[in-house]
């Protein structure tokens, strides 16, 4: 990326279109595999450091984009108006909260899920590796907590692809019918 006076380009191209799809493409993606992993505690264990990797970087993405969209939205207006960039541009603006907050779910999955292997590790432990875990006096306090969380995780990544979602059809609605008209 370049700074061309005030509008970042990639290749002389303006850059919110580009980076715009780190957001589209990281952000389901890591709400998809932060779902599984909610759900498939074994999947969790294996696959949690790409799941961190992926959602940190959507969650980064966001506030690029939308500094770019900004850029782009002050370059179009000074051209024209269109009313529908204005509402793409305030619907873009509430993506990062949702998306810091999917992020520091998965976090939260990924620490209560690993306090939650060590309970169980203990509980089966004590139990001489036999009979039910958690039977031997093991609290399940994590094993809850993680429980919790995935299901925090399930609605934040949900919320979260439903704004992509949003967002990204208001901008395309803006793009084929305000600008092309």
């Amino acid at each position: 990326m370049e700074p061309t006076g005030e509008l970042f380009t990639v290749f002389g191209l303006p850059a919110h279109p580009l980076v715009v799809h780190a957001v589209v493409v990281l952000l389901p993606l890591a709400a998809l595999a932060a779902i599984a992993a909610a759900l498939v505690p074994r999947w969790r264990q294996r696959y949690s450091a790409p799941l961190l990797g992926v959602t940190l970087l959507g969650v980064l993405a966001v506030p690029v984009a939308a500094k770019t969209g900004e850029q782009l939205e002050h370059r179009i207006s000074q051209r024209f108006e269109n009313p529908l960039i204005t509402e793409h541009a305030d619907m873009g603006d509430t993506l990062l909260p949702f998306a810091l907050g999917f992020g520091v779910a998965v976090v939260l999955l990924l620490v209560a899920g690993r306090l939650a292997d060590r309970e169980r590790a203990a509980s089966a432990e004590q139990a001489g590796g036999a009979g039910e875990p958690g039977s031997a006096g093991v609290p399940k306090t994590w094993r809850r907590v993680s429980v919790v969380v995935a299901v925090l995780v399930i609605a934040t990544g949900a919320a979260a692809t439903a704004q992509v979602v949003r967002i990204g059809h208001s901008g395309s609605t803006a793009v084929y019918d305000g600008v092309g008209n």
